[in-house]
């Protein structure tokens, strides 16, 4: 009988687990759950004999991965897999995998309650304004950026978007307008929300350059990763203008020199919650179980990222 181990630090609900265990139960899967582990030790433990593990941000590490010995693939429930060692997997044999598209709604429309919170002044009973007739930018028109498009279109904002690995005429069907580069979509809009990936290129890639281009009352959205931001020039703009704007959901390292100098110009969530939804949770969980199984029974390696 083949094994699979949840470990999530960050528990999936309930009836994300109901979800999962129902898939491995058809398929005749042995589940174990490791939730709120307190060490990594117990996650070495629990890991030693799994064919397969399932992760949130959990962070799958060389020692994580070199001490499950039987190990053939982990599944991240979510978008992003950087909190995997692909080296690591790539040594030792494992596929790695990740669920695109299953927390893209949940992200989007966190983008647009910060967003809302922000320029109703954080609810406080002043009087703000309103995201109809701003011009948003969409940086990077994956599963999270065409949600995003689309709920702001329902917002009656003028939405553009700059991706160069989406074909212009995809983004132009869904009533976005496509620009050429970083540069023209920081210059245009009033918002810009982000959704590259984190990598070696993109480290550190929103800098001065761009954000020095948005107007005086921009507002940088961020609910893929904070290493893409460089701080330094974030702390440079949000000197420099006085109207401009940070909200995230993965606070920066700078967040008490900002929080200190520059109140309400920023939110931040208690932590990063882009996909803390119950929906978003079972998508992600069943997705991730439902690829395991495809893997070990039939070979299917649709999402592998190594």
């Amino acid at each position: 009988m083949k094994t699979v181990l949840i470990a999530t630090e960050k528990p999936f609900t309930p009836a994300a687990v109901d979800g999962i265990r129902e898939v491995f139960d058809k398929a005749g899967y042995s589940l174990i759950l490791l939730e709120k582990y307190s060490s990594a030790k117990e996650w070495q433990e629990a890991a030693a004999d799994v064919d397969a593990m399932i992760i949130r941000s959990d962070k799958a590490n060389a020692d994580i991965i070199g001490s499950a010995k039987n190990l053939k693939i982990i599944v991240r429930a979510g978008a992003g897999y950087d909190n995997i060692d692909l080296e690591a997997c790539n040594q030792k044999g494992v596929v790695a995998m990740n669920t695109p598209g299953q927390n893209s709604n949940a992200v989007a429309e966190l983008a647009f309650g910060m967003m809302l919170y922000h320029i109703r002044n954080r609810f406080d009973g002043s009087s703000g304004s309103e995201l109809r007739g701003k011009k948003l930018g969409i940086h990077a028109y994956g599963n999270v950026g065409s949600f995003v498009g689309t709920i702001a279109k329902g917002f009656g904002m003028d939405v553009y978007a700059f991706d160069p690995f989406v074909d212009r005429k995809e983004i132009e069907d869904n009533g976005i307008r496509p620009v050429d580069s970083e540069k023209e979509l920081y210059s245009l809009c009033d918002f810009v929300s982000l959704h590259i990936p984190v990598n070696e290129k993109t480290k550190k890639s929103i800098g001065y350059e761009l954000l020095s281009q948005m107007p005086g009352n921009g507002v940088l959205v961020n609910t893929a990763r904070k290493e893409v931001i460089d701080e330094e020039a974030l702390l440079k703009v949000m000197e420099e203008r006085s109207g401009f704007a940070y909200l995230s959901d993965i606070a920066p390292d700078c967040r008490e020199e900002i929080e200190s100098r520059y109140p309400g110009r920023y939110v931040f969530t208690a932590k990063k919650m882009g996909a803390q939804t119950a929906e978003a949770n079972i998508n992600a969980g069943i997705a991730a179980a439902s690829q395991i199984v495809n893997f070990l029974e039939k070979g299917d390696r649709t999402f592998q990222v190594n």
